[in-house]
Parts: structure tokens; sequence; C-alpha cells
């Protein structure tokens, strides 16, 4: 087994990433890499990609339930319609992260999903560049940060007018959702997404 999987108390294997903090590990556990296939979900997961950018994915988990509170549970429609009283209230907010440029493409990316139901949707979109392998890491310095299909979908999602959308940020996304499948080989959540076949 990888020196960058830990075996738990409870006998399972994780990343050193999910081994130290409870709120990361009944994150690891539970939810990063299962199958969204919902708008709604994805666009929350998409937001909160985006305010992630320079910043640690702990940082946004443990601000997630503020997030929700602050942008009507990522309900595309309601984002939609915010207006600059929304982003004043938004900018003061201290629940979340208060950057101007990350508030605004958001409710930019809320209408460009709302345009996207035009063409089957965010969901069929953001699925259509799932690749015909996943990654098989055995370490976490071979998991990519990119790949074709991510540069691909960010492209694409920006010509339909979203932003904060690059290749990396894709790419986590891809992982969040269970695109791909980077979990360690060895993880106990390596497979567990029904997407791949280990």
């Amino acid at each position: 087994m990888t020196q960058d999987l830990i075996t738990g108390p409870d006998g399972l294997a994780r990343p050193l990433w999910a081994s130290r903090d409870p709120l990361l590990q009944a994150y690891y556990d539970t939810e990063w890499g299962m199958p969204v296939r919902d708008e709604r979900g994805l666009f929350e997961r998409l937001s909160l990609e985006g305010f992630q950018a320079g910043l640690s994915w702990a940082t946004i988990l443990r601000k997630r339930e503020n997030f929700r509170a602050a942008f009507a549970g990522f309900d595309p429609d309601a984002v939609a319609r915010f207006g600059d009283a929304d982003v004043e209230r938004l900018l003061g907010d201290a629940g979340i992260i208060r950057n101007r440029a990350k508030i605004l493409a958001t409710i930019g990316n809320a209408r460009a999903t709302i345009e996207l139901r035009a063409d089957g949707g965010l969901a069929e979109l953001v699925w259509s560049f799932r690749p015909d392998a996943t990654p098989a890491p055995r370490a976490l310095a071979e998991i990519p940060s990119s790949s074709p299909e991510s540069v691909a979908l960010s492209r694409e999602l920006k010509r339909r007018g979203f932003r904060f959308v690059g290749p990396t940020t894709v790419f986590a996304l891809m992982e969040a959702v269970g695109i791909v499948d980077t979990h360690l080989v060895g993880s106990h959540r390596r497979g567990t997404s029904g997407v791949w076949a280990d």
C-alpha cells in the first residue's frame, strides 16, 4: 500500500488529506466522487469549486451551509434573479468567501445554467465529457490536475457564458461528481461510485 494512504482505526484506507480532519474524512467517505447528475447539485458543486480557487477545500466545506443559505440553496432560478442589493448582501456576509468576482460569476453562471436547459441542461453537458478511461493513481503525485476532457469542457462552459471554470477547476468538479475516479488504488473508496469498474 502506498505511503499516501493511511489505514484508520476503523481499518479503512484513506489518503492523507482525508485522514486528519473529521469533516474531510466524512466528505471523503460519503460524498466525494459519488455521481451527481442533477442540475442543482452540479450548479452547487461548480459554484463551490469556483469559490475554492486559491483556497483549501476544507475552508469551503466548513462554509458550505453558509453558502447554501446565502445562495438560496443554489437554486439556479433564484440565484439568476440576484441583483445589486444581493451582491452587496453577499459581500457583507462573513460566513462565505467575500470575493466580488466569484460572487458575480456565480450569479452569471446561474443564468448560463438556465440558458443551457434549451440544449439538454447542465448535467447532460457536463457528463457528456466523461472520458473513456479513468486514472488509476497509486500515489497522490500521480493524480492529474487536468485532462483533455476537462480542457474541452472548460472551453465549452466558457463558450456558454460560464466563468471561473478553468481546466483545473473543471477537473476538480469531474472528480467530485464521479465523472472520473481519482481515488488512490487501495483506498476503500476506489471504484465505489458505480460509474467505473475497479
